[in-house]
């Protein structure tokens, strides 16, 4: 039986080996078979690797991201929470620089229908690692509201960043700093639903008396 962290490895490996190949090949299994042979393994470890295709090494991909952005994320504890998001999100796109046609291929692959569920899955664990990241300890709905705040923030970032031309990436970054404003929202929206809540509560009481 092969080690989990070892079928990791090589997915990890042949996914690197092949984001130069995405922008002429596209995510598909020709691409992943001639990034395997880049690195001197047999085409059948790319199968192995990804036995649904092209669309496991997506999904793949963009776990490895967050992997990446996690671990590049040093010193983070002392910073603002505002400038600690800001600073992740920046972190995973500028990581994602030297590939961005390939992340504009797997953005495209993952908007079919088809596809929505691992869309909404990697997002998901993305603005999760965020937070997370962040030091958000939230249990209640604050815990959903924030990741589905942030996943917008997140995508339209992305989106953005995609065809970004100005220098340096600098229209980017403040698009993204408008942007994290809404996630600092959260807590002043929170309290203005509970206050709506106990008003409503208040005024079914009054009704029924």
């Amino acid at each position: 039986m092969t080690d989990k962290s070892d079928i990791w490895q090589l997915r990890d490996k042949i996914v690197d080996a092949s984001l130069a190949n995405i922008p002429f090949d596209g995510w598909t299994i020709e691409a992943l078979n001639r990034g395997a042979t880049h690195i001197g393994l047999p085409v059948s470890d790319a199968a192995r690797a990804f036995p649904a295709g092209a669309i496991d090494a997506i999904e793949h991909h963009s776990r490895l991201a967050d992997r990446r952005m996690l671990n590049a994320l040093t010193d983070f504890d002392s910073l603002p929470i505002r400038v600690r998001i800001a600073t992740a999100v920046r972190t995973r796109l500028e990581q994602n620089a030297p590939h961005r046609e390939a992340v504009r291929r797997a953005c495209a692959m993952l908007a079919l229908p088809t596809n929505t569920p691992m869309a909404a899955r990697c997002l998901y664990r993305t603005v999760d690692a965020i937070w997370r990241a962040a030091g958000d300890t939230a249990t209640d709905w604050n815990f959903y509201s924030k990741r589905a705040l942030l996943a917008g923030v997140y995508s339209t970032t992305l989106i953005y960043w995609l065809d970004d031309r100005s220098e340096d990436l600098h229209e980017t970054w403040a698009f993204l700093d408008r942007r994290i404003e809404n996630v600092m929202q959260v807590p002043k929206l929170g309290g203005q639903l509970r206050t709506l809540a106990e008003r409503a509560a208040d005024l079914r009481r009054f009704f029924r008396s």
